[in-house]
Order: C-alpha cells, then structure tokens, then sequence
C-alpha cells in the first residue's frame, strides 16, 4: 500500500464524484493532457477514460512512478521528475490542457513559475487546478479585500479565472485540515503588454512589502515620487497597496519600465 509523504504535500483526491466533475469542465476528447502529481493515478484514470490525443503525467516521488508505470504501461507518458525543475515548453509542440492536484507547499510556487515564464504564445489551453482554499481565495481576489495582493496581481494578468467549486478535506486520503478550491484558468487574448514579467513582481514585491502602509513610501521607493506618473494614473498616495486595483499595477509596471530602460 502506498502512504503519502508529508515532505512532498501529497493528498490524494479519491472523491469519484469530484473525479468526474473535474473532467467534464473541459472537453478532453482529442486534447493533450500534462497531468501535474498524479499521485496514485486516481484522476488519471478518469482522464484516460474521455480519450486524449497525447498524455504526459509528471510525478516526482519515484515510488509513485513506479506504480502509474504499472498501472497503465503505455498509454501516457511518466516524466519522474520535478515540475519546478521541468521546461513545459518542451514537452510537446502542441498545446496541453495542465490538470493538477498541487501539492500544498508548493502550488503558489508553481503557478508563479507558470506566470512568469508565460511568452506570447501559450503552451496551454487551460489551467484545472486544485489549490489550499486559502491560496485559491488569494488569486481571485478582487481589490479593496484583505485577500487582495501579489498573487492576485500576477495571476490576473495574463489569465482569466474562474472557481469551479470548493473540495472537503473528506474528498481526500489523507485528510487534509483545511478545504480545497478548484479553479479553472484560461489565456486571455488581451492583456497588458509589460516587456519583462520581473518588473511586475518588483512593483508588487514592494507595494506589498508595505501593505498596511499608504503607498507613499513604496511609490517613491520605486519612482522617486514621480508627480507625472502620479497624475496619468490618478493615484492618490494615502490609500494602501490593496486600493490600487489590476490595471493600475499593471500601468505601473509599465511605466517602471519606461523610467528604467
């Protein structure tokens, strides 16, 4: 019998109703799948049953490989591997729908590594994945909330979000303390064009270093107290950081750019 490590975040999704669910929000018929964690290959078998085209699972722990090799031979693809050290890109040349149960310690960590490695063209159609609900209630955040903040602010750039549902800790084995979060996220076809996606992550590493503070003291850290800027984007320097809402950052962003070369 296999026993989850808590050194890899593992819980298993055994809830055949949620199974399901996940794998009807998107046809799978025909599409390439990337599986993140597959664990003990419960989705996996959901998957396999609607008919993808191509099927590459990538699973770290090498006694769970193992395992999904036996389970299902040749009808996907196993990459033993960590997916923070993996280059989806080159996987395949056609696009992927990406399911993943993600481990809890490192789904924000993913998601980001994701984000910032986006190009202009994506190398996916959707992003189904299950986040702590804590994190997930931090994506989708909207401005003027405590929730709102760093991850809010870079997942929203480039992708549309939408939650699916809420998962209980009984949908898993082991248990987990906390509930889950399904989202599902989508390429937008328009969205702010800021050249380098580091520059996004300084402005909200800074502003949000300082949340409880007004952005006073984070603008001129930035911009020096630039009143041109200031004024073009109406910004009034005794809110906080969780005022400002996405566009403002994103025009930020861009006008760190232009000040910076």
């Amino acid at each position: 019998m296999i026993k989850a490590k808590k050194s890899l975040g593992q819980n298993f999704l055994i809830d055949r109703d949620i199974l399901e669910k996940i794998t009807k929000i998107k046809s799978i018929k025909n599409k390439n799948i990337l599986e993140i964690g597959p664990g003990t290959g419960n989705l996996t078998s959901f998957i396999l049953k609607n008919n993808p085209k191509k099927f590459f699972v990538i699973e770290k722990d090498n006694a769970l490989a193992k395992n999904l090799e036996n389970l299902f031979k040749d009808k996907l693809t196993i990459i033993n591997n960590d997916i923070l050290e993996i280059d989806e890109t080159s996987l395949y040349h056609e696009k992927f729908i990406v399911y993943g149960n993600l481990p809890y310690n490192i789904s924000t960590e993913i998601l980001i590594k994701w984000i910032t490695n986006l190009k202009e063209s994506f190398w996916f159609e959707h992003l189904i994945l299950l986040f702590q609900k804590e994190v997930a209630d931090r994506i989708i955040a909207n401005f003027n909330t405590a929730a709102y903040g760093r991850i809010s602010i870079l997942a929203n750039w480039k992708l549309s979000i939408e939650k699916i549902c809420d998962v209980n800790p009984t949908s898993f084995s082991p248990r987990p303390k906390i509930n889950s979060t399904l989202l599902l996220f989508t390429p937008k076809k328009i969205f702010y064009k800021i050249k380098e996606s580091k520059n996004l992550e300084e402005i909200t590493k800074v502003f949000f270093n300082h949340r409880r503070k007004m952005l006073k003291k984070p603008f001129n850290q930035l911009f020096k107290g630039n009143e041109n800027i200031l004024n073009k984007l109406n910004i009034n320097l005794n809110l906080r950081p969780q005022n400002l809402n996405l566009d403002t950052y994103y025009l930020l962003a861009k006008e760190y750019e232009d000040l910076n070369g």
